[in-house]
Formats: structure tokens, sequence, C-alpha cells
């Protein structure tokens, strides 16, 4: 009987390959094309100004993208630290559902409230493809 573990091994590491360069694609989209988008995320009550924050948020995500792809030794680490900036930055898709802010075609409470499912999703996969869940952090 063969064993499966080289195939969840393989398939987190692309899964880990592939968020990583999610993350960066939306790091750089936060610095350029996107950037008027992403302010439509910053709630109100953060005490900076909204472009500042979505430039900030941008490059930890260039950051974080390229740990996830690099950092192989350091997986577990980072992606324990994905999934706290995926939890610290879900107040942002919150208050775009709440504050009815149109943004990446999200032009719907509906559609707004449906992307709210989709955060716990990134913090899962965070976790599940850098090995988080099945080792004890370091």
């Amino acid at each position: 009987m063969h064993n499966p573990a080289p195939i969840r091994s393989r398939a987190r590491q692309i899964t880990r390959i592939l968020l990583g360069g999610f993350l960066v694609l939306a790091g750089i989209g936060h610095l350029s094309f996107a950037r008027t988008e992403f302010q439509a995320q910053v709630p109100d009550w953060v005490p900076l100004n909204k472009d500042l924050v979505v430039v900030l948020s941008g490059i930890v995500e260039i950051g974080l993208g390229a740990a996830l792809i690099f950092l192989v030794r350091q997986q577990v680490k980072v992606g324990w630290i994905a999934a706290a900036f995926f939890l610290a930055v879900f107040p942002g898709n919150i208050a775009q559902y709440l504050g009815h802010r149109d943004g990446f075609g999200l032009d719907t409470d509906a559609a707004r409230l449906a992307r709210l499912f989709f955060q716990p999703v990134l913090i899962f996969v965070a976790l599940w493809s850098t090995g988080a869940f099945s080792r004890k952090k370091n």
C-alpha cells in the first residue's frame, strides 16, 4: 500500500506557494493598480490616512507572500503570522460590508456579506498549507 503523506505534503507545498503568490500580487495591487479599491476596506475608525494604511498593508502582504514562498524552514511560524494578518484585516472587510462601500466588484450587500465567509478560509489555508495545524509552534 502506498503512503499518501507525500501527496498531502506536495498539496500543502503547492498551496503555500500559491497563497504566497496571491499575497505578493495583492500587495503589488495595494501599491499600484488597486490602491483605490483597497481604500474602501479601511475602516473609518482607523486613525491613519487610508492611503497610508493601504500602502503599509501592501508592503506587509508582499513580505508575507515572499516569506510563504521562500522561508520554507520557518513555514510554521510564517503560517501563524499570515493567519494573524488575515484575522487583523478582517475588520476592514466588515467595515466595507457595514458601510455599503463598493470595491473589487462587491457592489451589493449580498456580495460583501458573502466575502466575509472567505476570510476564515484564508486563515485555514495559511495554517494548513504551512503545517501549523500538525506541528507545535517553535
